[in-house]
C-alpha cells in the first residue's frame, strides 16, 4: 500500500476542502441574493469546470502559473520555489477544479431559506452579516455539509488537473489516482487493486455517512 499517496491525496483533500468553504459560503450568499444580468455570466464561469475536461483546466492553469507568468513570478517573489510541480499548485488546481461541487449545493440551500424570515430579521434591525450568521447558515448545514463532503471526495478522485499542474513526484505531488495509473502502467497489478479497492471503500463509506446525516435532517441530496 502506497501510504505516501494516500497521505498526500488526504491532505489535498483536507486543505481544498477548507479553502472551498472559505470561498463559496460568501460566493454562494452573493449569488443567492443578487439578481443582476452579470450574475449569469459568472456562474457560467464558475460552473465551468463541471463540464471541461481535466486536462484542458490543467492545461490553462499550467500555462497561467508556469514561473514564467505573471501568477509564477509573483509567487517566486514571495515564495522560495514554483507554483506549478508543487503542492500548493495542487491546491490551487483543485479549489478550481472541485469550486462548483461546493458552491452549488450551498447556493440553492441559501437561495431555498424562507425569505419572510430574512425581511422579518430586516424588520428587527439585524445587519446583512447577522441575517447570514443567524439565519443563512444554520438552516443551511445539511447543504453545507454535502457540499463539503462532495468537495473533499472529488478532490480525493482527481487524475488530469493534478497530472497537468504537480506531474508525478513522489512525497511531494503524487496522489493516489496518479499511483493507480503508474501501477497499472508497470503492470502491477497487485498494487493498483489494493489501492483503488481502499479508494472503493472510503468513497462508499463517506458517501454513505452523507446520506445518514441527510436523511436524519431530512434534507434531500
Amino acid at each position: 500500500m502506497d501510504w505516501q499517496s494516500i497521505f498526500i491525496s488526504f491532505k489535498l483533500a483536507t486543505v481544498t476542502t477548507m479553502l472551498l468553504l472559505v470561498i463559496c459560503l460568501p460566493l454562494a450568499w452573493w449569488f443567492s441574493r443578487n439578481q443582476s444580468l452579470y450574475k449569469i455570466a459568472l456562474e457560467a464561469i464558475f460552473s465551468l469546470p463541471l463540464v471541461l475536461p481535466p486536462t484542458v483546466l490543467g492545461f490553462y492553469l499550467l500555462v497561467y502559473l508556469n514561473p514564467a507568468s505573471p501568477v509564477g513570478k509573483f509567487w517566486a517573489l514571495f515564495n522560495n520555489g514554483n507554483l506549478v510541480f508543487s503542492f500548493s499548485g495542487l491546491v490551487v488546481g483543485s479549489v478550481f477544479y472541485s469550486l462548483p461541487f461546493v458552491l452549488r449545493p450551498i447556493q440553492n440551500a441559501f437561495e431555498n431559506v424562507d425569505k419572510k424570515l430574512v425581511e422579518m430579521a430586516s424588520t428587527l434591525r439585524y445587519s446583512p452579516r447577522d441575517i447570514f450568521w443567524n439565519i443563512y447558515l444554520p438552516l443551511s448545514k445539511p447543504a453545507i455539509l454535502t457540499a463539503a463532503v462532495l468537495g473533499f471526495a472529488h478532490t480525493l478522485s482527481e487524475f488530469g488537473v493534478v497530472l497537468m499542474l504537480g506531474g508525478n513526484i513522489p512525497g511531494k505531488t503524487r496522489t493516489v489516482s496518479i499511483a493507480i495509473y503508474d501501477a497499472v502502467e508497470s503492470s502491477n497489478y497487485q498494487q493498483a487493486h489494493q489501492l483503488a479497492l481502499f479508494m472503493l471503500i472510503l468513497s462508499f463509506f463517506i458517501l454513505s455517512l452523507v446520506y445518514v446525516l441527510n436523511r436524519k435532517w431530512n434534507y434531500p441530496i
